[in-house]
């Protein structure tokens, strides 16, 4: 029972993790270079890394069950609650932004190989389909059960595994660019939201309750983001050794001349299955953030849940690299450093004894909010350029 438990919080934090961001970042690689992806991979896998032990060391410590508003609330005070209110706002928001969009762009790619006529039409009709597939649901409460997400998770991390499989005999050298200084600072944003997932953290507190069982909350983090950056590793090297400069946003419409449209076809129907999942649970968790913390009225909170992605789409806002860029900045400079903050009082202001304890020397918490804060100002300065 206690491995099972271990594995169930293992897959829990590794499917939070792993989603949308993973499409973006061969697309980073491939304008940018393997030497800068690398680096920040590499950088802010580590920063990563310590912002979710922080956070699981943060849990273990308190007594009462929170989230990361709750958090804030009792250690910063009422300035850390609305410093994380406007980050969980502006953060899922863009996530689902982000997922109508590249949603849009998976669901064109399987029609246009069930039907050809249908799949003709402009990825923005595609996109609106996709969002006025899954409106009802959160306007209604409805998610699908734990069974059937593992069983969507599972279908995806298979469909990431055969394209990786296809995709290694075909891999030419000669498609890898070293650096290039024009877009060097691209894969920030891109990267570190493919790296969140603080917000399974608590999840896991729900799976290992005994105190014998919390000894292994760390081990299951650091598995999980090892995990998670090897994977993105292999898939975005494997994808970008095919495709070199030709690597598209979504990954796989310039993925088919290459493989073929058949492998392609399950995968964007995977990825849709998953991406809608995914995009119930996020405006799932908006509306019920928004009824339960600040007491919106259901429909007015499933109305800003799902009308805001869709007006900043109906807008302009459509590019899913620009998107998920500064739904990164936004995750690092205000939730990153939240917790780094988060954590600092905690050593001192919690109230239980927790099952791991990390010694942390000063310098390293003023250096990673270094990381986070200069990372969202050249990402802010790369966008406006």
């Amino acid at each position: 029972m206690k491995d099972k438990k271990f594995f169930f919080g293992l897959a829990t934090l590794i499917g939070t993790i792993v989603g949308a961001g993973i499409f973006g970042i061969p697309y980073a690689i491939s304008r940018s270079g393997v030497i800068p992806s690398l680096f920040y991979l590499i950088i802010l896998g580590g920063a990563v890394l310590f912002l979710h032990l922080f956070f699981g060391e943060i849990v273990l410590r308190t007594k009462e069950k929170h989230r990361l508003v709750g958090y804030s609330k009792k250690y910063l005070g009422d300035w850390g609650k609305r410093l994380i209110t406007i980050s969980t706002i502006v953060g899922t928001v863009g996530t689902l932004l982000a997922y109508i969009i590249i949603g849009g762009d998976f669901l064109k790619i399987v029609f246009s190989f069930l039907a050809p006529s249908v799949g003709g039409m402009a990825s923005l009709y595609f996109s609106l389909i996709f969002w006025a597939g899954l409106v009802c649901f959160i306007f209604r409460g409805i998610k699908l059960i734990a069974p059937t997400e593992f069983l969507t998770n599972s279908i995806f991390f298979l469909i990431i595994f055969l394209v990786i499989f296809f995709a290694l005999p075909k891999i030419d050298v000669q498609n890898f660019i070293l650096i290039s200084l024009p877009d060097v600072f691209l894969p920030y944003g891109i990267i570190l939201f493919a790296l969140a997932g603080w917000t399974a953290i608590p999840e896991i507190g729900e799976i290992l309750k005994t105190k014998k069982e919390r000894k292994g909350y760390k081990k299951a983090i650091i598995i999980s983001i090892l995990a998670a950056i090897s994977l993105y590793l292999v898939f975005s090297l494997a994808v970008v050794g095919i495709s070199g400069k030709a690597t598209s946003p979504d990954v796989f419409s310039g993925l088919i001349p290459f493989l073929g449209s058949e492998i392609i076809f399950f995968g964007a129907l995977a990825a849709v299955i998953t991406l809608a999942d995914s995009f119930l649970v996020i405006g799932l968790y908006l509306k019920n953030t928004l009824i339960y913390d600040y007491k919106f009225p259901e429909f007015l909170a499933a109305s800003v849940s799902c009308g805001l992605p869709l007006v900043l789409f109906l807008v302009g806002f459509r590019n899913f690299i620009e998107v998920i860029g500064f739904v990164g900045i936004i995750i690092g400079a205000f939730e990153g450093v939240a917790i780094l903050l988060i954590f600092k009082k905690a050593k001192t202001l919690g109230d239980r004894e927790p099952e791991y304890s990390l010694k942390v020397p000063p310098f390293l918490i003023y250096f990673l909010i270094t990381i986070f804060v200069v990372g969202a100002i050249s990402q802010i300065f790369y966008f406006i350029k």
